[in-house]
């Protein structure tokens, strides 16, 4: 069997809490990011951008962005999860944050746009995983705020975080998990 199918078909995310963060070289950042780049974008129009967070900035993220934004959202917070959100990019090497970000087309549906932007991160994903690194695509509550897209780079009236790329170091072989059923979700027309 061709090797990247038996990758594919074994393919397991490792989630961010399970792992380390290790150390992503910047060889391979460097390849992962240009496997991102390499996907279906009907018009060439690269509607979306990545941004890599890292080293110290992590820890930044945490104290100016995550920390005040959550106690902003939820009032009933616990010292637990402060001391969570404050260290919450500290669990990986790397993040990288893509950004959904329509370009205007005639042509072009933003449809289109949205799933190649989801083909970046299912690239980055793919990719760094099969260089045996822990990985784990991530959209929660962060994801969905507006101080977090502006920080990034983002344009609160048209952008949209896709997610966050957690790549780190695997502490164990992640466990397999229910898939679908092959004969519930695909049907032959003949």
């Amino acid at each position: 069997m061709n090797e990247i199918i038996k990758f594919l078909k074994k393919r397991r995310s490792v989630t961010a809490k399970k792992m380390l963060p290790g150390e992503v070289t910047d060889m391979d950042l460097n390849d992962i990011l240009e496997c991102a780049l390499r996907v279906p974008d009907h018009g060439a129009l690269s509607p979306w951008k990545l941004v890599v967070i890292q080293n110290d900035i992590r820890k930044t993220i945490g104290e100016e962005i995550l920390v005040p934004e959550f106690k902003n959202k939820n009032s009933d917070y616990t010292d637990e999860q402060i001391i969570f959100e404050k260290n919450r990019f500290m669990r990986a090497d790397k993040i990288i944050a893509v950004i959904y970000s329509p370009v205007e087309s005639v042509k072009i549906p933003s449809w289109e746009m949205m799933l190649s932007t989801g083909a970046v991160c299912q690239n980055i994903v793919i990719s760094a995983q099969s260089m045996n690194y822990a990985v784990q695509w991530v959209t929660e509550w962060y994801s969905y705020n507006n101080v977090m897209l502006e920080y990034l780079g983002g344009d609160i009236n048209k952008d949209k975080i896709a997610g966050f790329i957690y790549i780190g170091k695997k502490t164990d072989q992640p466990l397999e998990r229910i898939r679908p059923k092959f004969d519930k979700k695909i049907k032959f027309l003949d």
